[in-house]
């Protein structure tokens, strides 16, 4: 197959900083877009696969799967789009298009595992995907996104994860109109849970273990902020939500949220704790109650994830940085010193 190389930046191996790089894009196939790249998110996965936290990175390695440009070029088979367009490619870029879970929509779930935008393996060129720290991505149409006009492209550029890992539990557990919804944490998910949860409708309370951040949430759309070590506030609303979103990543005792669901309530991880959480049988019987969890969404979701954002004029809270900046970002991520995510304006990596 041909290929063609692009500008990139990446990394070697776990303890070695990205720097810019050679990658090889394939050739157009006949279902293939190519786009120029213009922005592209980092979210906290992409520091956990540079960091090889889940024990199975491959290097060379070139992170990104928030990504938002315009159309180059188009293979003979292209029908949906055309030179010129925006688009976006999120985690997902291929699948067995065989399995229940692929017909159904639900390509995050694919048996066969999906090929998601970096890390992982392709089947085209052999080795590794390589993401969105790039010049350019090429994809198979049926994954990639329209991308709606948004009036800041880059702070949009979230959604492709952000914005679909709460959007699809939101909507699948019924978030909405004289629904009691709480947000556990506030940072890359947890803020644009709070706009989506609001303009679904819900009445939203968000716990946070910060108070700066108790301030910031009612400027997002919360109705209510409590600070969880707050016993106090805490109590108030024992047995009182339907519904909580928990987007936390850190070690944290779910049990005392669970007791904050009413009977039937589910509690719903989205987060990604580096160990087990223990949940107490109690919890759970005493109200059938649920613990659950939800993964990113398929491309029909995420296309209405990102055309409802546009709707109502939701977009992430971002800090526009240059590609050069980008081991200082993962650094600063690592420390949780941004508000709420960091977006690489890609015109500035080097041609």
């Amino acid at each position: 197959m041909n290929t063609k190389l692009v500008k990139a930046y990446g990394t070697e191996a776990s303890d070695k900083p990205l720097k810019l790089i050679e990658i090889k894009r394939r050739d157009l196939l006949q279902h293939d877009i190519e786009m120029e790249i213009l922005y592209c998110g980092i979210c906290h996965s992409d520091l956990h696969q540079i960091k090889n936290d889940f024990g199975m990175s491959a290097y060379p390695m070139v992170p990104g799967h928030e990504i938002v440009g315009k159309i180059t070029r188009i293979g003979n088979q292209v029908t949906d789009f055309k030179v010129g367009d925006f688009v976006a490619v999120g985690c997902i870029v291929d699948s067995c298009h065989e399995c229940e879970n692929c017909k159904e929509g639900e390509e995050q779930f694919c048996n066969s595992f999906p090929t998601f935008s970096f890390n992982s393996p392709d089947k085209y060129l052999g080795g590794m995907t390589f993401g969105g720290f790039s010049q350019t991505y090429v994809c198979e149409d049926k994954y990639v996104l329209h991308m709606p006009e948004f009036k800041d492209l880059a702070a949009a550029a979230p959604l492709l994860c952000a914005g679909i890992t709460v959007y699809s539990p939101l909507k699948h557990w019924g978030a909405g109109i004289g629904k009691k919804v709480g947000i556990l944490g506030i940072g890359g998910l947890g803020h644009v849970a709070i706009k989506i949860a609001k303009a679904m409708g819900a009445e939203v309370i968000v716990f946070t273990t910060s108070t700066a951040k108790v301030r910031d949430a009612k400027r997002l759309g919360a109705d209510h902020a409590i600070l969880s070590s707050d016993e106090g506030q805490m109590k108030t609303y024992a047995g009182q939500l339907h519904f909580i979103i928990d987007t936390v990543s850190a070690q944290h005792d779910v049990n005392t949220y669970l007791n904050l669901l009413r009977r039937d309530g589910s509690l719903v991880l989205v987060g990604l704790p580096p160990k087990p959480l223990e949940v107490g049988a109690f919890n759970v019987v005493m109200g059938r109650k649920s613990f659950s969890g939800s993964n990113i969404g398929g491309i029909r979701e995420t296309q209405e994830m990102l055309d409802f954002c546009a709707k109502h004029n939701i977009t992430a809270d971002i800090e526009l940085i240059k590609v050069k900046d980008v081991n200082e970002a993962f650094e600063r991520l690592e420390k949780g010193d941004v508000k709420y995510r960091f977006v690489i304006d890609m015109a500035s990596l080097p041609k």
